[in-house]
């Protein structure tokens, strides 16, 4: 168990990239943190990094697309901390296929980690959160949601709708939750992460140029939003969608 009026947080994604950031910005709050990925060697060096700001982590190499793997290790961390107050679905895979490319395989496998991977987590952690009376969950969506993938992008338009049907379900969860609990999506734009790296290259001065603040953002970028959404109290908002990309889609 964790000590009293502890709070604790589910990161998904979180070996690298915006996961990790988002790890961060949270424990350096205060909070708990139960770290989830298939890379556990970087995963580890996560949970060290959570540990270093004093408080808990936890490891967990699992699947999100794995609904009975979900329901489990929530029941675990329940077991050894008493409680959960933030969801983070942040973990996804890239879709690079073109529509005339993709087979049916790999569609389903995007659509299982990136839309039904959110859905397994959030009703996993429904019951305890309801029963707390208060939670919060922050799904990670995309700009392409809004856009379609642009010509930087490393993943296409399957990704992209993904991405959308992640916008739809923290629309309904919000409904279907509150009072409760808060549920809000973020949507990065251009982030330059060990994914992204690659695809970015021949467009960084593009990309820069194109955005009214005149960078490529950061993890850290989507983490401080993470972290608001988290933590801030009080919290009057659900079901919104927050795009972070720089203004690069103002509308």
């Amino acid at each position: 168990m964790t000590e009293p009026g502890s709070r604790t947080a589910i990161v998904s994604g979180a070996a690298r990239g915006i996961g990790r950031a988002i790890a961060l910005a949270l424990a350096e709050k205060g909070l708990a943190v139960a770290l989830v990925d298939l890379r556990e060697q970087e995963l580890a060096a996560t949970a060290a990094a959570v540990r270093a700001h004093g408080v808990p982590a936890l490891t967990i190499a699992a699947d999100i697309a794995d609904y009975q793997a979900a329901r489990d290790h929530v029941a675990a961390i329940l077991g050894a901390w008493g409680r959960i107050d933030v969801l983070v679905n942040n973990a996804a895979m890239l879709q690079p296929q073109r529509v005339l490319e993709i087979t049916e395989a790999e569609w389903d496998r995007g659509m299982a980690v990136n839309l039904k991977g959110y859905f397994n987590w959030s009703q996993a952690v429904a019951p305890a959160m309801l029963a707390q009376g208060e939670g919060r969950i922050i799904n990670m969506g995309s700009v392409s949601a809004h856009t379609g993938p642009s010509p930087h992008a490393a993943s296409r338009f399957a990704y992209s709708a993904t991405k959308a049907g992640v916008l739809g379900l923290t629309r309904g969860l919000a409904r279907e939750l509150a009072p409760q609990v808060c549920v809000n999506a973020i949507c990065p734009g251009a982030i330059l992460t060990e994914r992204t790296a690659e695809s970015f290259a021949p467009h960084l001065e593009r990309l820069r140029q194109s955005t009214p603040l005149g960078r490529v953002g950061t993890p850290e970028d989507i983490a401080v939003v993470a972290a608001f959404l988290a933590t801030a109290t009080p919290m009057f908002m659900t079901g919104e969608v927050i795009d972070v990309d720089g203004g690069a889609n103002i509308n």
